[in-house]
């Protein structure tokens, strides 16, 4: 019983790591259009935050547009690029505990998407 279980285990990772890569060939796994409103809400922001998260993301979501369809060779280091400069810039808006928040949020997206690092 045991090593049926570790038979679907493995087989239901093997089955997820080729779903994610064929997400990260679709262009959609690109778009990251958000509800601001939830992640205002999410990540309990002051009225002065909302916008310059809102103007990181439209960044961010741009940088990864122009990456989904520029050259498949350097997709990998445009989207790695795009994400560490998302981070770096949402640290200086957000404090520790809504940056800690965000990252769990974006790397469940990114996973979801295909796009990990």
């Amino acid at each position: 019983m045991i090593l049926t279980m570790v038979a679907m285990l493995s087989m239901t990772t093997a089955f997820a790591e080729g779903e994610n890569a064929a997400n990260v060939e679709n262009m959609g796994a690109y778009d990251l259009n958000i509800n601001m409103n939830k992640l205002s809400k999410a990540l309990n922001l002051a009225d002065d935050q909302k916008e310059a998260v809102a103007d990181i993301h439209h960044t961010f979501a741009s940088e990864l547009k122009f990456a989904a369809e520029y050259g498949k060779n350097d997709r990998k280091a445009m989207v790695d690029h795009a994400i560490d400069n998302d981070v770096k810039w949402m640290r200086y808006v957000l404090n520790e505990d809504q940056m800690r928040t965000y990252l769990r949020l974006l790397n469940t997206t990114l996973n979801n998407r295909g796009l990990n690092k």
